[in-house]
């Protein structure tokens, strides 16, 4: 049951940060979404650049920890997230002035970043202690917040600098909810602050986190391209295009971490503890119910998207969002396979530098590909069509490590989902109106996932 609420807080997540971004393109002017959503992708590139190499580095070292173990390594950890937000602050200093944006959205971009860290570390550190049901609810707390705390801002202000200053407010008071939940943040003793901590953290979670930053980067880069590329053709089209990306990024992430969240730290007990038999079983387990969630997840995108945002997307920029919508979808689903599940080996075999390899070679593979058709005048949906097919081409050259361990899904239940995502998807082509066409479709599609769920037994745990 406490899997099931963990699995859901994520689910939350996403739905809160879906329902944000229908509510705030609402809100604000085509101008105003654009900057907040830049300055918003630009926080998060910064949070993931300063603050990723610890959420890595503290689940590796803090979960097998107790006592005053524990109690030095959250000091460690508290005491290098100052410093990763010091750092933060001198690097976005110096970004800033090179920077596009307002010094206002410069200046609440980097809050958001510094509070959004700290407060996963903190979260963190409350779930890999054995609090999985509070850190849930946390969660949720925190997405509640997060989209009042836009809305309000949108709604009073109406401009991208308070939608920001919202989101920064949601972050600070969910860090104090969780301090009040659990003291690990009141209990830091800078003292107890360990350099070997410290170089270990560094030697893992530095790589590894890099290779984040990397993934990360990808569609911050072709929104920038196409962004760049529509800039004659309005605002509206520039909008349409950053709220696809805006909106089907966030699922796949949310599924994938949550799914991370529930069944990773078996695997990494098996994969240390273990026999290879049982950690080949744990790993294809968890390849299961990734690869099956998120087949799932695309089908819904295409077979639901397009009534959802005629009820919710603004008409003036509807037209650029279908547009780019599909295949949006189908470059974050091969973007996160490529960073979530063919990763996952690497991480296991601590091979931090292949990772930052592969991440590497997507970065130049899509700028390369999705470079060359903006030149070539090819539409934003060619675009992003181009940076899924290099994204596919390099999951193909990284795919020998999980191939040599031999850890092979249930290809029947994967076969099952992939039926079930392209009969889900194909909904689409089929009428939403009257209102009992759309009750029919929805009714087919949650019995297809029940199908699949019931079938995996995903959040069983192994024995």
């Amino acid at each position: 049951m406490v899997r099931l609420l963990a699995l859901g807080s994520y689910v939350y997540q996403s739905v809160t940060a879906i329902a944000l971004i229908f509510a705030i393109s609402h809100i604000l002017s085509p101008t105003n979404y654009t900057a907040f959503s830049l300055a918003l992708a630009s926080s998060q590139l910064l949070c993931v650049l300063m603050f990723e190499w610890l959420q890595l580095a503290g689940v590796r070292f803090l979960a097998p920890a107790t006592g005053s173990d524990a109690l030095r390594l959250r000091s460690s950890l508290f005491s290098a997230a100052g410093l990763s937000a010091l750092a933060l602050v001198l690097v976005g200093s110096l970004l800033s002035l090179f920077a596009k944006l307002p010094l206002e959205l410069t200046a609440l971009g980097l809050a958001l970043a510094a509070a959004q860290g700290v407060t996963d570390l903190h979260f963190m550190m409350i779930r890999v202690s054995g609090r999985l049901g509070a850190a849930a609810m946390l969660l949720i707390g925190r997405a509640t917040l997060l989209l009042a705390g836009a809305i309000a801002g949108a709604m009073v202000f109406g401009n991208a600098t308070a939608t920001l200053a919202g989101l920064v407010l949601g972050q600070i008071i969910s860090l104090l909810l969780g301090s009040l939940s659990d003291h690990f943040l009141l209990q830091w003793r800078p003292r107890l602050t360990a350099r070997a901590d410290l170089a270990g953290f560094c030697r893992y979670g530095m790589l590894a986190a890099g290779a984040s930053v990397l993934h990360l980067a990808v569609p911050v880069m072709i929104r920038f391209i196409v962004v760049g590329r529509l800039g004659a053709a309005g605002p509206a089209a520039a909008a349409g295009f950053s709220m696809a990306l805006d909106l089907l990024q966030r699922p796949f992430t949310v599924l994938v971490s949550a799914i991370h969240t529930v069944n990773y730290p078996d695997v990494v007990v098996r994969f240390d503890r273990g026999s290879d038999r049982d950690a080949r079983q744990t790993t294809a387990r968890l390849f299961d119910f990734i690869i099956c969630s998120t087949a799932i997840m695309l089908g819904g995108l295409i077979g639901f998207l397009p009534d959802v945002a005629r009820l919710f997307v603004p008409h003036d920029i509807l037209a650029s969002f279908l547009s780019a919508a599909p295949a949006a979808a189908a470059f974050y689903f091969l973007h996160l396979h490529l960073q979530g599940t063919l990763a996952i080996l690497p991480h296991l075999q601590k091979s931090a530098l292949r990772l930052v390899v592969v991440a590497a070679g997507q970065v130049l593979t899509v700028l390369i590909c999705s470079g060359l058709a903006a030149a070539a005048g090819i539409a934003p949906p060619g675009i992003v069509a181009a940076a899924a097919m290099a994204t596919a081409f390099v999951m193909l050259l990284a795919s020998g490590p999980t191939i040599r361990f031999g850890a092979i899904p249930r290809l029947h239940l994967v076969a099952a989902a992939a039926v079930a995502a392209i009969l889900i998807g194909s909904l689409s082509t089929l009428p939403s109106e009257p209102s009992i066409w759309l009750l029919g479709k929805s009714a087919f599609a949650m019995l297809a996932v029940a199908l699949i769920a019931w079938r995996g037994e995903f959040l069983t745990a192994p024995q």
